[in-house]
C-alpha cells in the first residue's frame, strides 16, 4: 500500500510548509557561509513513496553528491543533501580558499569533499534547526558523511549507513542562484523519518 495515501490535505500542507520553512532557513545559511547573496525560487515540497525518490530527482544513473547525517531524540530521521556532481564542485569551490588546478585528482577531492561536507551539514543543520524552532524538539545529528555515486546507489547507501529507513520521504527542490555567479546551485534535502515518525510531527504540529 502507498505509505502517502493515509495522509489528509491538511497533513500534507502541514508537512509541505515543514519544508518549505526549512529550506528557507538553509538558504539564509548558505549565504552567510559563502558570504554571498543566495536567491532562491519558491520551494517544491511534496512528500512520496521512498522507492518513487530516485524516478523524482532525475535519472537513477545521474551522478551526485550528496551529504548524509541522521537525527535522533524526539524526531529520528535520515537527512540528505543532495546535488548534481558538477554543481557540487562549483558549490565546494565557493569556501575553499585556495587554487586546485595544481593538485592532483584525488586531492583536489578530498578538499572539495571536505568543503561539501561542511556545506551539507549547514545546509542540513538549518533545516533541522527551523524544524526545531517550530516544534521546540532538540535534534541532535550524526557526523556528516559525503558520498559521490549514481542517484539509485545513493539511496541505498542511505539505507545500509542508517540501517532505519522509513517508507516515505520529503523531498524539497528549489533553485539556489548565487547572485553574483548568475548560477543555479539548486539541490535537494531529502528528510526520510523513521517508521511512526511523521505521525510524530503531524500530533506536534496539531494536526493529527
Amino acid at each position: 500500500m502507498d505509505p502517502v495515501s493515509g495522509f489528509t490535505s491538511i497533513h500534507m500542507d502541514a508537512i509541505k510548509e515543514v519544508g518549505n520553512i526549512g529550506t528557507g532557513n538553509a538558504a539564509t545559511a548558505l549565504s552567510r557561509l559563502i558570504g554571498r547573496v543566495v536567491e532562491m525560487d519558491v520551494p517544491v515540497a511534496e512528500l512520496v513513496p521512498i522507492y518513487e525518490v530516485p524516478a523524482r530527482y532525475g535519472s537513477p544513473e545521474t551522478p551526485v553528491c550528496a551529504v548524509l547525517v541522521r537525527a535522533e531524540e524526539n524526531f529520528s530521521c535520515s537527512l540528505i543533501f543532495m546535488i548534481e556532481e558538477d554543481k557540487a564542485e562549483t558549490l565546494a569551490d565557493l569556501i575553499i580558499p585556495m587554487d586546485l588546478s595544481g593538485m592532483d585528482l584525488e586531492t583536489r577531492r578530498q578538499i572539495r569533499d571536505s568543503a561539501l561536507s561542511e556545506q551539507g551539514n549547514i545546509i542540513l543543520g538549518a533545516f533541522l534547526n527551523a524544524l526545531s524552532m517550530i516544534t521546540g524538539w532538540v535534534l541532535p545529528t550524526t557526523t556528516p558523511a559525503v558520498a559521490r555515486d549514481m542517484l539509485g546507489s545513493i539511496m541505498d547507501l542511505a539505507a545500509s549507513m542508517f540501517g532505519v529507513i522509513g517508507e516515505s520521504a520529503l523531498l524539497v527542490r528549489t533553485n539556489l542562484i548565487v547572485k553574483d555567479l548568475g548560477q543555479d546551485l539548486g539541490g535537494t534535502v531529502i528528510m526520510i523519518p523513521d517508521p511512526g515518525s511523521l505521525e510524530t510531527l503531524l500530533s506536534k504540529l496539531g494536526v493529527l
